[in-house]
Order: structure tokens, then sequence, then C-alpha cells
């Protein structure tokens, strides 16, 4: 017997922000029961949680660092005391990098940090949760575990003034597919979810720039994409909606990728 939704644990990191904040209303509305992880303290982010579990959707909150693998046992320790269970990780953590800068002069610890936090820390965190969720499938074979990765188009499209990131995205992309070969005879899922152009505090610095390209017809839909548009790809993912599609790659980017003449 599968869980319902709202017996099912959801893990989101940066969850409480941006596309993360998107993807946690979409699946609160879904009844999912959110952990949400992020680096600020929850007084800071007690507002979003308030509008977030003020409702019927029961969760709680866990500030951490997750570029700093220590960081990743004590987590999942809350987690599990908390919830007792997990059925779904969402790596959507990530940002820019510190300094834009031409390839040419880009510095080592731009690319370090950047790695760290957008694919070091997602690629360890995932290794942890998979040896949870293996326990909890041998444990009861019908628990139903779901892995989702959250890239960027930047994992193929190049940006040479922000190099960093399109390489931690890549790589994030590759991570995807791993977990999606090494999971599958333990029936756990994993999917890419790829967006484009998405308004956030991470790209408002950039408004003007994708204006005129929205507006220039780098998009099929001319609109900037909302973390919402995010939410629900992961949302139908994580209940089930492509349950013979494991390891593909879900674009979010309003048609920007497609190949044109």
């Amino acid at each position: 017997m599968q869980q319902a939704p709202d017996d099912r644990i959801a893990l989101i990191t940066g969850g409480t922000r941006g596309i993360g904040l998107g993807i946690a209303r979409c699946l609160s509305e879904a009844g999912f029961r959110l952990a949400l992880v992020g680096r600020r303290s929850g007084h800071e982010v007690s507002p979003v949680l308030e509008e977030l579990f003020s409702g019927r959707t029961a969760g709680a909150y866990f500030p951490a660092d997750l570029s700093h693998t220590e960081e990743h046992g004590p987590l999942l320790d809350a987690v599990r005391k908390r919830f007792g269970a997990l059925h779904v990780l969402v790596n959507n953590a990530g940002i820019g990098p510190p300094e834009r800068r031409d390839i040419l002069e880009a510095t080592e610890d731009s690319f370090d940090t950047t790695l760290a936090v957008n694919l070091r820390g997602p690629y360890f965190l995932t290794q942890r949760v998979a040896r949870w969720m293996i326990e909890q499938r041998k444990a009861d074979p019908s628990f139903r575990g779901v892995i989702v990765f959250v890239t960027s188009v930047s994992a193929v499209a190049a940006s040479i003034n922000r190099g960093e990131y399109c390489i931690s995205k890549a790589g994030l992309s590759m991570a995807a597919r791993l977990w999606a070969v090494r999971l599958a005879e333990f029936g756990i899922p994993v999917y890419e979810v790829r967006p484009g152009i998405i308004f956030t505090d991470m790209t408002a610095p950039v408004k003007e720039k994708y204006d005129e390209l929205i507006a220039g017809g780098v998009l099929l839909q001319r609109r900037w994409g909302t973390p919402e548009d995010v939410g629900l790809a992961v949302r139908s993912l994580v209940t089930g909606d492509f349950p013979y599609s494991t390891g593909q790659i879900f674009p979010v980017d309003g048609g920007m990728l497609v190949e044109r003449l």
C-alpha cells in the first residue's frame, strides 16, 4: 500500500525562498509534510514558515549549511527524530557565483564556493538520504522514495561570465543520472528538473538583461518563469505522475532550449 501524500515527508533544500519556496508551496498544497533546510536562522524565515505551516500542512525548518558535509548527518538525524521517515528529497539549494567574472579572470575561491554549495553538498546529501531510503524500502516494500535534482539550463548553455555556475549545474545533471542508475534496483526514481529564466531574488539584479532577451525571442513562451512553474513540475514527479521515467530531464524553460532555424 502506497503512502498518501499527507503521510509523506519531503525534504527541500533552500526551501524558504525563490524556486525552493515555490516547490514548498506546491508540495504543501498536495498535502506533504515539509522538512525545509536553509542557511538562514529560524527567526529570519519565520514569516515563510507561518505561511506554509499555518494551515493543514505540518512541517519544520532545519538551519544548515549543506556545503559543509559534516552538517548532513546531524540534519538527517534531526529529520528522523522529528518525522521518523523521509520519502522525498528535493536538491534545490544553490547560489550564483560570488564573483561574476569572465572565465579569463575568474578566481579559485569563487569556483570552490560555488561548487561546494551547488554540487558537492547535494551529491553527498543524496548519498546519505539514499542509504536511509534503501533502509526504509527494505523494512517496508511499500515504501516509495523519490529524489529530484533542480539544475538549470546553464547545465548546457554556456555563460562565460559565470563559468563556475555552469560547471556546477552540468555536474549536478550528471549526479542526477548517476543516482538514477544506482537506485533503480531499489525502486527509487531520480529526476532532474531543469529551470530556465525564473524570476527570483537571484535573477532580480539582472532583470533588465533578461527582459531584453525575452522580448527578443529567446523563449518560445515570452514571459518570465515563476517558482511555482518549477514547483508544479516537481509536484508531478514526486506524486508519481511519471512512474516510468527515472533518470529523465524535465525542462521548465518556456521553450528556451528548443532548437530553431
